[in-house]
């Protein structure tokens, strides 16, 4: 009988998707989609601050972890227990698909329902890239903004800055922060010179909540800009957003 622990909460959302939310056992305090579906699930931390002894009373078969998400100091006490690991490393909006065959690799076995689910959400996934990629965007320069005090933002090798380069939108600073760690989500002081140059300023409602009071301190870090405030969930959650991100990437777009 499958017993799953999802570390990840794009993941967690993904295993309803698919025809698995009766076999999760377990998930983090941020697995909070679906809401009704969740509520009754066991608790066993943080993303990045686990209670592996409640874990280990759970006795999962498969825990699902995230490069980005969870600390391998934790993911190696993980291995201890003895648990198959499911990990995943989403980087852009096609990597979904691969995302999708390793549900299936490890659980239609068991559960065939997840094969139809996946090829539902993979057609939805390749007809959003398509219609992302059917247009000519006009490049805009954009600081996407994950946190304050301090300022953190995203390099150009993370899954938000490749969903945004859907629609042309350029993340800065220019560079990337390799397949794991800080370097990814990288801090400002506020006084970089090309800040002035950015076309957008988008803050994020997560990790770190924006919100309205925000603006006015965002609009004074990127003067030229135009600052919005955007969903977070849909530009960097994996799985069933993926598809509506893009939707909704265009929409800001066009706009």
């Amino acid at each position: 009988m499958i017993r799953i622990i999802s570390l990840v909460p794009s993941v967690t959302e993904l295993l309803f998707s698919v025809g698995l939310g009766r076999y999760i056992v377990g998930r983090t305090g941020f697995c909070i989609h679906p809401p009704k579906e969740v509520d009754g699930i066991p608790k066993v931390g943080g993303t990045k601050k686990l209670n592996l002894d409640k874990i280990r009373g759970l006795s999962p078969t498969h825990v699902i972890v995230n490069v980005d998400e969870n600390r391998l100091e934790d993911v190696e006490d993980l291995q201890r227990l003895g648990v198959e690991l499911v990990v995943t490393h989403p980087c852009a909006p096609e990597d979904n698909v691969s995302l999708l065959q390793q549900l299936v690799v490890h659980f239609a076995g068991e559960v065939p329902e997840v094969r139809a689910h996946s090829a539902r959400l993979e057609q939805r996934l390749t007809q959003e890239l398509a219609a992302c990629r059917a247009q000519q965007w006009p490049a805009r320069r954009v600081l996407y903004l994950i946190w304050r005090d301090p300022w953190m933002t995203v390099a150009r090798d993370t899954y938000i800055a490749r969903m945004l380069a859907e629609v042309g939108w350029t993340t800065w600073p220019p560079h990337g922060g390799g397949d794991h760690g800080a370097a990814r989500y990288p801090v400002l002081t506020g006084q970089e010179p090309w800040l002035e140059d950015m076309d957008e300023l988008l803050l994020s409602s997560e990790p770190y909540s924006f919100g309205p009071q925000h603006l006015a301190q965002a609009q004074a870090l990127c003067p030229n800009a135009r600052v919005r405030l955007v969903d977070g969930e849909l530009i960097s959650w994996y799985g069933p957003r993926a598809a509506d991100g893009l939707a909704y990437l265009r929409q800001l777009a066009g706009t």
